[in-house]
């Protein structure tokens, strides 16, 4: 309705845990997810019907903003729309191909490993560059999903978080029972 306009109501999203697929890591419980998110403002509502616009996901581990912004351990899909059965289609799609226990394997494997203070500001730093890279470097190497804000994050965290940081000789270590 015309008074409704500037209100938030053109977003939405869903976030099914399926508490029967659970998995432990470091002491930590993991439970399966599967989601959407849908935005409005990405749609023309003005001219005739078209296609709509999702992004769905599974995963252990997922964030989700409703301006569509997701940040998911697992799969992670765009997808148009002309019906719900469509959606429930891509949704099902996206459950059969998801390769749980391939993505729960190389999360457990990470449990040993761990990065060198170099190895972590090299990493940062090359973060730090790639926004300024020419994209013909661009295009030969995979795209970081990172921007400034959320490596300064990863950067204060490094010194300052009780979950994150690092230990005394400079390495980052998971700590078990945190979530």
């Amino acid at each position: 309705m015309p008074h409704e306009k500037t209100l938030n109501w053109e977003r939405m999203a869903f976030c099914i845990e399926i508490p029967s697929i659970t998995r432990v890591i470091g002491g930590n419980t993991l439970t399966l997810c599967v989601g959407g998110v849908r935005a409005l403002n990405h749609q023309n509502l003005y001219s005739k019907k078209s296609p709509e616009k999702f992004k769905i996901f599974s995963g252990f581990r997922n964030l989700v903003c409703l301006n569509t912004c997701i940040s998911t351990d697992g799969f992670l899909s765009d997808v148009k729309v002309m019906s719900i059965d469509e959606l429930k289609k891509h949704i099902i799609q996206l459950l059969t191909s998801y390769d749980m226990e391939n993505h729960f394997t190389q999360m457990q494997s990470l449990e040993n490993q761990y990065l060198t203070e170099n190895q972590f500001c090299q990493i940062l730093g090359r973060g730090r560059l790639y926004q300024h890279l020419p994209k013909k470097l661009k295009a030969d190497i995979p795209e970081l999903q990172f921007n400034d804000g959320q490596l300064n994050s990863i950067a204060k965290a490094y010194l300052e978080d009780e979950n994150f940081c690092k230990e005394s000789n400079g390495k980052i270590i998971p700590l078990t029972n945190t979530v």
